[in-house]
């Protein structure tokens, strides 16, 4: 099997995530991907793919995954059923941060209890 065969679920991802300026090519058998993600969100979880499928010290691939809004963790786009909660509890792993979110998006939510499909929020960085 290739080594880009064999990481050809993180190329999918990034093709799903829409990374931008991506190049990918396999040289001397390391693969060497280089691209520019949205978000630090989107760029962790295609480092979490690379290390799913290589382990934590991959020694076949070379990444070069950059980011291109470095203001933000990322943006979430709200879906039928979702609260803030599960919000939080998707991006932090813990559900009880999910004030952190409502505080950085009060210039759209007036109350943490009522967010709406389509609604565009700010996912802030922990400190």
């Amino acid at each position: 099997m290739s080594v880009k065969a064999k990481y050809q679920p993180v190329l999918d991802l990034g093709e799903k995530l829409q990374v931008q300026n991506g190049n990918v090519e396999e040289v001397d058998g390391i693969l060497k991907i280089k691209g520019t993600t949205k978000t630090q969100y989107e760029k962790n979880i295609l480092w979490d793919k690379i290390k799913e499928i290589g382990g934590n010290q991959p020694t076949d691939i070379k990444a070069d995954i950059r980011v291109e809004d470095t203001s933000v963790y990322h943006r979430h786009v709200v879906q039928k059923g979702e609260t803030l909660g599960k919000i939080a509890k998707q991006y932090y792993g813990d559900a009880s941060k999910y004030n952190t979110i409502f505080q950085a998006n009060t210039d759209k939510l007036k109350n943490p209890d009522l967010i709406h499909p389509d609604q565009e929020l700010v996912i802030p960085k922990l400190s």
